[in-house]
Order: C-alpha cells, then sequence, then structure tokens
C-alpha cells in the first residue's frame, strides 16, 4: 500500500516537471517569436531596477525610448560591436575564442575576464534578472540560443542598443544621447560613440560626458577598433 502511494506521489511530481517544463518551452519560445516583430515593452533589468528603487525607497525615473533599426546611430552600432563582440556577425551566440581565453587566464590564476557576446547580453537584459548563478547562466544559454535561431544579427543589436542600460534609469541608445550629449540617438558622432560603450561595463558608476581617464583611454581604443573593423561598412555583415 506505501509503495503504490509513494509511485502514486512520484508519478505527479514527473508530470507536473515536465508539464511546467514544457509549458516553459513553449511560453519562452512564443516571447521570442513576438519580440522579433514587436519591441520588447521593457526588459527584466527594468523591473529589477524599479523593485529595488522600492524596496530602498528611492524613486527611480526610468527613461527610455524606442527606436527603430534605421534611427539607430551606425556609430553607435559599430561601437559597442567594436567595444563588446568583434566577432558578433560570424558566431551563432557564443564566442567560443574568447570563452577559452577567458578559461586560460582564470586557470593561470588571472583576473576573471568577461566573454558574453552581445546576444547572450541582449538575452540577460530582455528576458532574465542579474545575478551570477547556474540558474540564471542556464536560462541564458536557452535564451541566448533562441534568439540566434528566431532573430536576425541586426534585431538582436537593435534589441541590445534599446535595451542597454547607460545609466541609472537611463536604458537604450536614444536615451543614453540625450541624457549625456543632447542629442539624438541616431545623429552620434564617432567620439560620442566610442564614450557611450566605453561605459557599458560600468554604466552607473561612469560617464560619457564627463569620461574620467579610463573611460578616456577606453574610448579611444574603441575607436581605433572601429577603425580596423574598416568603419561602418562591417554593419553589411549583418
Amino acid at each position: 500500500m506505501l509503495n503504490r502511494a509513494l509511485r502514486r506521489f512520484l508519478g505527479l511530481i514527473w508530470r507536473l516537471i515536465w508539464r511546467g517544463a514544457l509549458a516553459f518551452i513553449v511560453l519562452s519560445i512564443a516571447l521570442v517569436l513576438l519580440f522579433r516583430f514587436v519591441p520588447p515593452p521593457g526588459s527584466m533589468v527594468m523591473v529589477e531596477r524599479k523593485i529595488q528603487s522600492w524596496i530602498n525607497s528611492e524613486p527611480i525615473d526610468i527613461q527610455r525610448q524606442w527606436r527603430s533599426w534605421d534611427n539607430l546611430s551606425s556609430n553607435a552600432k559599430l561601437a559597442v560591436i567594436a567595444a563588446e563582440d568583434q566577432r558578433f556577425p560570424q558566431h551563432r551566440g557564443f564566442d567560443l575564442v574568447e570563452l577559452k581565453r577567458a578559461l586560460k587566464a582564470s586557470l593561470d590564476g588571472e583576473r576573471l575576464r568577461g566573454a558574453s557576446t552581445l546576444s547572450q547580453q541582449t538575452a540577460k537584459n530582455v528576458f532574465l534578472w542579474s545575478g551570477r548563478s547556474w540558474a540564471r547562466k542556464g536560462l541564458e544559454v536557452w535564451f541566448t540560443l533562441l534568439i540566434e535561431m528566431l532573430w536576425s544579427k541586426q534585431r538582436i543589436l537593435e534589441v541590445y542598443l534599446n535595451v542597454a542600460e547607460w545609466d541609472t534609469g537611463v536604458f537604450g541608445l536614444e536615451a543614453a544621447a540625450g541624457h549625456y550629449f543632447g542629442a539624438s540617438g541616431s545623429a552620434l558622432t564617432e567620439r560620442q560613440a566610442s564614450l557611450l560603450a566605453a561605459i557599458l561595463p560600468s554604466p552607473r558608476t561612469r560617464s560619457a560626458s564627463r569620461p574620467d581617464a579610463q573611460v578616456e583611454r577606453r574610448s579611444q581604443w574603441i575607436l581605433q577598433q572601429m577603425r580596423n573593423l574598416g568603419g561602418v561598412r562591417y554593419l553589411d555583415r549583418l
């Protein structure tokens, strides 16, 4: 009797698990397909910032204006690729070269280096919470694979530029361009684009309009990388 009840209980648990997994897979695919054509209404990072502001009783004003691909600065598109993911047109979501380098550096006792691609960052920003847990990393892999399969490279970069965080409450290129330079996200100069890309590793502690020495050096490096890539013609590879 006890064994039969236990088997029924375990069977119920198993059915709940696989049905829940199936529902998650179907829902996530449907969501990624929807956002292939429809601008995401926001991002999970925006939700996280709002929740943090409520918990800390520190009101936050989310600034964000969606802009389509043609209304995003080509200089900014190239700058973030040069700064964050120069093999973006070639890889399928994961840069194995950078992953191997990061692993080697870690094994050699060096500081852990980042190896996230623009695709991974887009997946994380839109669909997931921040943090470094294995569960979040596993979901990041899943959503990265989905957007690489269901979106074009242009769409991935378009969404990324519209959801990236550039200061506290400042999301997307249009809001960032206005916040730092009083400019439109479609008309950024190479210099302005390189400064915006330079602060992406720590956007809430650095400024594109008042760059410190570290941001200035990174900006100059990004400008050189943009030229090494061949300028905005590089975007034709997307």
